[in-house]
């Protein structure tokens, strides 16, 4: 395990150099372009020919060698106002520079998106490494630990064998030491995406609480109401049937006092008719029937009256009946609404719980490419730093080279640089073109390996 770990970190290393490699030489190529495009111009040439002349290998040599010396020098060059006015340049080269400028930035950004694009594919193929050496990082430890005590029991080996094993042994405590870092980034990033979680949860709960408690406080007040009304129902259906039955054992009583009067005036009737049939006076018999007809009469009228009250009796009677069958009927509706509102109320809380996890589930996502947001902004930020130092190095070595040029140029060369100009915009066209290709086919990688 230990020797596969040793050949994962080996091919890792390779594949860095190359990459190093691979961006210097496309630097170098782009370089080299460019000065053929704009610089490589012939100063032996008479000033009737001018015309662009291909630099030959003497040229390329000996412009090479010039350009060692001056960089080996530490004299450092004239400002740029004191060469501008040394070199007396028109207007049509002023334009041409501004244009070339322009196209530098263009390039420049062409550039800076193909090394976002390299970095990505670079991390991508470091990670993999990353993960077999921590995969099998208990497994050296353990070999290292079986190889330690090997050496101490078998101290007489082969030369070559124990200066292996020398140079595994310093190697492994660096390897542990970029793991052990490695696992420390990563527990810190772990510790603080679980802080940010469970305070997001927290806010999440507070919120959850705070609802539930007024959804409680409305359901709580809806019950009071619905109990206090419920209550006077029961009072007024109480105090009607009370009043009912009072009624009634009124009215029952009153029948009986009739009956017993009415058998009582019977008894007088009889015995006031064998009164007068004993008697034969006729004036007795008179006033016997004159005090007949007033008790009569005084009978109808003390009827009439007890009719009337029983008929008003009855009457409160049918009244008592309906409110109690409306009250019951009110009862009922308000039982009714209040199993619907519970129902809402349950309806309410499944809603509420299933939003609340959707929110959630949005902010892990939301939380998530925030971080990735981040990482990729750290990212271009150092690479813009980097690319920007490098321009800078690029523009100071251009400028030397142009002053070279314009020392060497006189004022009639101007129609022979404009000729080089246009072969150059037609070549720096034409690689245009190549690059966009390329990034058409970066793109087209990069969307099959998202989808994949």
């Amino acid at each position: 395990m230990t020797a596969s770990c040793r050949k994962w970190s080996t091919n890792s290393e390779r594949l860095l150099v190359i990459l190093g490699f691979l961006f210097y030489l496309l630097n170098i190529a782009i370089c080299c372009e460019l000065k053929k495009e704009n610089m490589d111009f012939s100063p032996h040439r008479g000033l009737h020919e001018g015309r662009y002349r291909s630099p030959s290998l003497q040229d390329t040599t000996m412009s090479s060698s010039h350009t060692q010396k001056n960089r080996g020098d530490s004299t450092p060059l004239p400002p740029i106002n004191e060469r501008l006015a040394f070199l007396r340049p028109s207007r049509e080269l002023l334009e041409y520079y501004r244009k070339k400028i322009a196209e530098f930035d263009e390039e420049h950004e062409d550039l800076v998106k193909q090394l976002e694009q390299y970095k990505a594919t670079f991390e991508e193929q470091v990670t993999i490494p990353q993960r077999a050496v921590q995969s099998g990082d208990p497994y050296a430890r353990k070999l290292q630990r079986s190889g330690q005590a090997g050496t101490k029991q078998a101290p007489l080996k082969a030369p070559g064998k124990q200066d292996r094993s020398k140079e595994g042994k310093k190697e492994d405590p660096q390897i542990l030491l970029l793991q052990v870092e490695a696992l420390q980034a990563q527990l810190e990033e772990q510790t603080r995406l679980s802080k940010e979680q469970i305070e997001t949860l927290l806010e999440d709960r507070k919120v959850r609480v705070e609802e539930t408690q007024v959804q409680h406080q409305r359901d709580q007040d809806k019950m009071k109401s619905m109990t206090d009304k419920l209550n006077k129902t029961q009072k007024l259906l109480y105090e009607s049937t009370r009043d009912f039955l009072q009624l009634k054992f009124e009215c029952r009583a009153n029948e009986k006092s009739w009956m017993a009067e009415k058998d009582r005036l019977l008894r007088e009737l009889d015995r006031c008719r064998e009164q007068l049939a004993l008697s034969s006076d006729p004036e007795q018999e008179r006033e016997h029937e004159r005090e007949i007809l007033r008790l009569s009469l005084a009978e109808k009228a003390h009827r009439h009256s007890h009719s009337e009250e029983v008929k008003s009796l009855t009457e409160q009677l049918a009244q008592a009946h309906r409110l109690a069958e409306m009250y019951r009927e009110q009862c009922v509706t308000l039982e009714d609404e209040l199993g619907k509102i519970r129902e809402e109320g349950d309806v309410g809380r499944e809603i509420f719980k299933e939003r609340s996890d959707k929110v959630a589930k949005r902010l892990q996502l939301m939380t998530q490419r925030y971080e990735a947001l981040e990482k990729r902004r750290n990212m271009e930020v150092e690479g813009y730093k980097t690319d920007i130092k490098l321009l800078r190095q690029r523009l100071k070595d251009v400028e030397k080279q142009l002053f070279k040029v314009t020392l060497n140029i006189g004022p009639d060369q101007d129609l022979a640089i404009l000729d080089a100009v246009r072969q150059g915009n037609k070549k720096t066209q034409k690689i245009q073109g190549e690059l966009r290709n390329l990034k058409a086919k970066i793109y087209g990688l990069e969307n099959e390996l998202r989808i994949g």
